[in-house]
């Protein structure tokens, strides 16, 4: 059986892709959250469908971060799969934003990503099977336009880290970004045209592809797009 971690995967996409990997694809998840009313919440709702495990993990705080990977090893929790879900987003322009908050989008949106697969790739290499799903968005592209302030950018870096890792990495680790598109989370908001389920779709694809599937890509419902 495959471990999948998700992190911000209590409510929104990362509650749609973590139900869709416990009951979809028989996996054992480990679900990371910041609030734990979220995380109890989930853990009641799917115990009957298999193996969850939850601990209040906040990705963006290195200590915090550290102390979940001792969490995992002291539980003996080897990661198969790995989703990159948490994100944050504030609306402000860059050049009015503080610094203390672009760091803060810097840390969540990119470097956790980025510490989480330094962390656990070689786990996967040794096991010789790993899938690595970073969600980031269409506002990370260049081609279709950054974004907004801190958050385009940093979902830009997040690409540049799949493009680096994937290069780094043997083909039996397959690392690739996901544009989920505008769905209804607290941060896409009610209007959005997607619920939750249908954004989770193209990141949990890309958590079960086949050994001759993609890597180093960027993939809006299930087909390539651009940088």
């Amino acid at each position: 059986m495959k471990t999948a971690l998700i992190t911000g995967g209590a409510r929104g996409i990362g509650a749609a892709i973590s139900e869709s990997l416990l009951k979809n694809h028989k996996m054992q998840i480990v679900v990371w959250g910041r609030n734990e009313d979220d995380l109890q919440k989930l853990k009641k709702n799917l115990s009957d469908f298999g193996t969850i495990h939850i601990k209040s993990v906040d990705v963006g705080d290195k200590a915090s971060l550290d102390a979940g990977l001792a969490w995992l090893e002291a539980e003996g929790l080897k990661i198969d799969v790995l989703v990159n879900n948490a994100g944050t987003n504030a609306d402000d322009k860059l050049l009015l934003m503080e610094d203390d908050t672009i760091l803060n989008h810097i840390m969540v949106n990119a470097m956790a990503p980025l510490r989480l697969i330094r962390a656990l790739s070689p786990g996967m290499i040794e096991r010789g099977y790993g899938r690595i799903a970073n969600l980031s968005s269409a506002w990370g592209s260049f081609h279709e336009g950054l974004g907004p302030a801190a958050y385009g950018i940093t979902k830009a870096f997040l690409n540049a880290i799949t493009i680096t890792s994937a290069a780094e990495l043997p083909e039996c680790v397959k690392v690739n970004s996901v544009c989920p598109g505008w769905v209804q989370t607290s941060m896409g908001g009610p209007d959005a045209p997607k619920t939750p389920a249908e954004g989770a779709d193209t990141p949990v694809w890309l958590t079960t592809l086949p050994e001759n599937g993609p890597t180093g890509g960027f993939f809006r419902e299930r087909k390539p797009i651009n940088w």
